[in-house]
């Protein structure tokens, strides 16, 4: 279960955008309203507590997962770049509500991986972090080994997420946990 005074990272600001303090957001969320909707939102500095700022607007450039945004009280390209590797954050308790078999990745975190094989489970590890790229992937330790294994979170090789009871089944093709 998520935790409520937990934080979410849904952006990473990677560079400034012209000269008139418009910053560049990588998205890690997808909600994109988080990036184009004015209102208020938790910038972080690594090792610092989220700070307050409010977006103004935010547009998504075309074919990328980026987003140049302006935030109020940023309004040159120095003052812009001193918010470069920031990360971008929503509360925990401010997620969206999901339709069935949705999840926020947040939730697959220390869940145990089960597999199936030859009619009996198996559980084989925990998810111990997300990576999200182009796709979303699980960070799972391996119990047998201690050795860190990525899994594409996609229906034909996890078909079964179940967060009441704590675990998650996963379909790995040939040579995926051997990786």
């Amino acid at each position: 279960m998520i935790n409520t005074n937990e934080w979410l990272i849904v952006g990473l600001i990677t560079s400034c955008h012209g000269i008139n303090g418009q910053l560049k957001v990588k998205s890690l969320s997808d909600f994109e309203e988080r990036f184009l909707k004015p209102g208020i939102r938790w910038l972080q500095k690594e090792n610092e507590p989220p700070t307050e700022m409010e977006l103004i607007s935010g547009f998504k450039q075309p074919g990328k997962e980026t987003f140049i945004v302006k935030l109020q009280g940023i309004n040159t390209r120095n003052r812009a770049e001193q918010f470069k590797k920031f990360k971008v954050l929503v509360k925990t308790d401010k997620l969206p509500k999901l339709k069935k078999e949705q999840y926020h990745l947040l939730e697959l975190i220390n869940l145990d991986v089960k597999t199936l094989e030859n009619d009996e489970i198996k559980i084989i590890g925990k998810v111990i972090n997300l990576e999200n790229e182009k796709n979303n992937l699980l960070v799972v330790e391996l119990f047998k080994n201690q050795k860190k294994v990525l899994i594409p979170f996609v229906k034909e090789i996890v078909p079964l997420v179940d967060i009441k009871n704590n675990f998650l089944i996963i379909n790995p093709p040939n040579g995926l946990l051997e990786l």
